[in-house]
């Protein structure tokens, strides 16, 4: 057999091929069809012809990089970004926005025919931005060093290669002066930047944080271990040259891991936390809570789940992974009364202080893992009328989505950031009795693959 090949694959690795894109994959690429075989191609639109050339062969499908655009799409745009090609952050700036959120809402529909097997699903049209760029609120800048120079950006996709940046065109102004800032100090100062070969150096990551109009932000510093040199110095720094910094903050992460934070954080300079607003809400955000990171496409979200819970006034509402309250807070002040669930402590002690700073009383937040918490509340006695799922991308486990429908509610709304695993789970909610109806796409991650979506789901 030639190396390379497969027993049934029509083709080989190195082969070179003209390919007609029809589609793209759930990372962006693009997909066409050679001989029957899908082949995956980075940066590929659909309505290119590309010449492109072989680098893995699989049973069911290759991959192949880009060699020559033959024919463009009439949807293929000229990437804002000069890095665009070797960044692994934006997989779709090659793609008109328009045609991104089209694309976005036929990949959702097709998880759920394909993964769930549900039919007579309404998938609405992706709810897109009026100006899709400096939208990001949080980033988490991994730091090197280049030719005895300090150096920060992203990894190029599949690797650890990293490409060093001084903007990024999705991020928030603020958060990328932040990153700047950190760069020159480090040099300046020394600091040992760490090396995850050797698991040696100190300076790890800058996580950023932005308030909303980036009046408030805050800069995490993730090092390998509890020493920081010149710890003073770079958080006067930092809050010298980006005055919106109202908080330095040190993170120590002394695993060899691709987890960015670690267990332990400590305070360097200003306050543990800073502000955000989402409507007339206004919360509290310490370093490792979870907060969505485009504030204008997260109001669009929540009113879509407060459409979707129809409230009056009169309901029990469940909502887990709960995270700091923010979707518990909106529900709250719809319904008789609101109770979240979330595991991280340091979360729900945020989610408490949001509420009492927000003067919302009808809520009460539970630290615990889902999968105990929501059938504990169950065997209790407790009944919801509504109950809300905004899980990790992984989904929901078995336990959570048996509990929440022997809760009984009238209406179930999921909440996901993974069109597959939220597929996977409405065909289990489908076995457990609830009904989807439609699903809602919204483009939280402009210019990216990724999609979130807002699902409604009834008693049968």
């Amino acid at each position: 057999m030639t190396k390379g090949r497969t027993q049934t694959a029509p083709i080989d690795v190195g082969s070179r091929i003209e390919l007609a894109v029809h589609d793209i994959g759930h990372k962006g690429e693009g997909v066409g069809r050679y001989q029957g075989l899908a082949v995956f191609v980075p940066k590929g639109v659909p309505g290119d012809r590309l010449l492109v050339r072989i680098t893995e062969v699989k049973k069911r499908y290759a991959r192949a990089e880009l060699v020559q655009v033959i024919e463009p799409s009439p949807d293929r745009v000229r990437p804002r970004c000069p890095v665009t090609d070797r960044c692994g952050g934006c997989q779709l700036q090659h793609i008109a926005y328009r045609k991104q959120l089209e694309l976005k809402r036929n990949v959702v529909a097709a998880n759920i025919t394909r993964i769930g097997r549900l039919k007579d699903v309404v998938v609405h049209p992706t709810l897109g931005m009026a100006e899709p760029w400096n939208y990001r609120n949080k980033a988490q800048y991994p730091f090197g060093v280049q030719s005895g120079r300090v150096i920060a950006g992203f990894f190029a996709p599949g690797s650890h290669d990293l490409i060093d940046i001084d903007v990024c065109d999705i991020q928030h102004p603020v958060g990328d002066a932040i990153m700047r800032a950190v760069k020159e100090l480090a040099d300046v100062l020394a600091v040992p930047i760490y090396d995850e070969r050797s698991h040696t150096g100190v300076l790890r990551h800058v996580l950023t944080r932005i308030g909303r109009g980036g009046r408030e932000a805050m800069a995490v510093l993730v090092t390998n271990g509890p020493d920081l040199p010149h710890a003073r110095e770079l958080a006067a720094g930092i809050m010298e040259r980006v005055p919106e910094v109202v908080s330095v903050v040190q993170n120590i992460n002394p695993y060899r891991t691709n987890v960015i934070l670690g267990d332990a954080s400590r305070l360097l300079a200003g306050r543990p936390y800073i502000t955000d607003t989402i409507g007339d809400l206004e919360f509290k955000i310490s370093p490792v809570s979870f907060f969505q990171v485009n504030p204008a496409q997260t109001e669009v979200l929540y009113a879509k789940v407060l459409e979707y819970a129809a409230l009056t006034g009169r309901e029990t509402v469940i909502d887990l992974y709960c995270g700091i309250g923010t979707i518990t807070l909106f529900l709250a002040r719809q319904a008789r009364e609101a109770i979240g669930i979330e595991w991280i402590e340091e979360a729900v002690r945020d989610a408490r202080a949001n509420a009492e700073h927000n003067g919302i009383t009808n809520v009460r937040f539970i630290a615990g893992d889902a999968s105990r918490e929501m059938p504990k509340l169950v065997r209790d006695g407790v009944r919801a009328d509504v109950v809300v799922l905004d899980p990790p991308r992984k989904g929901c486990d078995e336990p959570v989505l048996e509990a929440a429908a022997a809760a009984g509610p009238h209406r179930i709304v999921y909440v996901s950031c993974n069109p597959a695993s939220l597929a996977r789970d409405l065909e289990r909610l489908h076995a457990l009795g609830y009904r989807t109806v439609e699903v809602q796409p919204v483009d939280m991650f402009p210019h990216t693959a990724h999609i979130e979506c807002c699902a409604l789901l009834v008693k049968a």
